[in-house]
C-alpha cells in the first residue's frame, strides 16, 4: 500500500500543524504519491522525505485518504479485466454454476485472500511502531529496496497461475506485510518475492497489484472509522489538485512499470534509490 498499504496517518489526532497545506504542496505530494505508489521506490518513504524537505507536519488524515482512493481507482481500472473475471467466477461459484473455466480465477481468489490475511497481521503490528518518524531509517530502507530490485534481475521465474500455490502466496503476503516499513517498496518487494519464488514476470506483476486492492481497501476502512475527526488543514481546491495529480501520474507510472517488469528492468530504479538512500543517511 504509502500502501504503501498502511502508510495512512496512523493516529487520527496527528494532523498537520501550522499553516494550511498550499496548492502546490498538495500537487507535489499528489505527484509523489501517484508515481512512487507504483514505481518501486516506496511511496511512504518518499512522503516522509518530502514532508521533511518541504517542512510539512503530519499529512492530514483526510488528505491521505483521498490520495489512496486515487491509488485504488488506478489499480482497479488498470487490472479491470482480471478483477471482473474473478468477481464473475466468484458469483458463479456462489450460485454453484461455476465450471472448468472458472478454476484459475477461483484459485487466484484464494491465493489473494491468503496473502491478504498475512499482510494484515504483519502490517498492522509493524504500523504501530511509527517508523515514519525516523528519516534515516527510511533512507536505509531505500537501500534495502534497491538491493531487492537488483536481485530480481537475476530471477528467471516461469510459473503461470496454474503453477502458483499456497506457499508462493504465503511468502508474497509476508513480504507485503513487511513493506509497511517506510522505504520498503510494496510493489518492488512483492514483485521481487514472486520472481524469486519462481513466478513468471507477467504474473508476478499482476499478482502484486491484485493483492494490493484488499490491502488498500482494508487500510481505508480502518482510517474511515475516524470519519468524524477528518477535519484537516487542506482546502478543497488543494485536496482536489492532489487527487487529480495522484490519479494522472498513477496511471502513467503503472503503465511504465508493467512494461519494465516484462522487460526484466526493475533494477534501473536502484540507480535512483541508492544515491537517494545515501543522501538521506547523510543529510536527514
Amino acid at each position: 500500500m504509502s500502501v504503501e498499504i498502511f502508510s495512512l496517518s496512523e493516529v487520527h489526532s496527528r494532523t498537520a500543524q501550522g499553516e494550511d497545506m498550499s496548492l502546490w504542496q498538495s500537487v507535489w505530494l499528489g505527484i509523489v504519491q501517484g508515481v512512487s505508489e507504483f514505481i518501486p521506490i516506496s511511496s511512504s518513504g518518499h512522503l516522509v522525505v518530502m514532508r521533511a524537505v518541504m517542512g510539512i507536519g503530519e499529512i492530514p488524515l483526510l488528505y491521505d485518504i483521498v490520495l489512496h482512493i486515487a491509488t485504488l481507482i488506478v489499480v482497479v481500472v488498470f487490472f479491470r479485466a482480471r478483477i471482473l473475471q474473478m468477481l464473475a467466477s466468484i458469483y458463479r461459484f456462489a450460485l454453484r454454476s461455476h465450471g472448468v473455466d472458472d478454476a484459475e480465477n477461483l484459485k487466484l481468489t484464494v491465493l489473494v485472500l491468503i496473502a491478504t490475511v498475512l499482510t494484515a497481521g504483519i502490517g498492522l503490528t509493524i504500523s504501530r511502531l511509527d517508523l515514519h518518524l525516523f528519516p534515516k531509517l527510511v533512507s536505509f530502507m531505500f537501500l534495502v529496496t534497491a538491493a531487492l530490485l537488483i536481485s530480481a534481475r537475476f530471477s528467471r521465474g516461469t510459473l503461470d497461475y496454474s503453477g502458483i500455490g499456497k506457499r508462493h502466496s504465503i511468502f508474497i503476503g509476508i513480504v507485503q506485510g513487511l513493506a509497511v516499513i517506510p522505504g520498503i517498496s510494496r510493489s518492488g518487494s512483492t514483485i521481487a518475492a514472486a520472481l524469486h519464488s519462481g513466478v513468471a514476470r507477467k504474473q508476478a506483476g499482476e499478482f502484486s497489484f491484485l493483492i494490493s486492492v484488499p490491502a488498500i481497501l482494508g487500510a481505508l476502512i480502518l482510517e474511515m472509522r475516524h470519519f468524524g475527526d477528518l477535519g484537516a488543514a487542506v482546502s478543497p481546491g488543494a485536496m482536489t489538485a492532489g487527487f487529480v495529480a495522484s490519479l494522472v501520474f498513477g496511471f502513467l507510472s503503472l503503465s511504465l512499470l508493467v512494461r519494465l517488469i516484462r522487460g526484466g528492468k526493475l533494477w534501473v530504479f536502484s540507480l535512483y534509490l541508492i544515491p537517494l538512500g545515501v543522501w538521506g543517511l547523510l543529510a536527514l
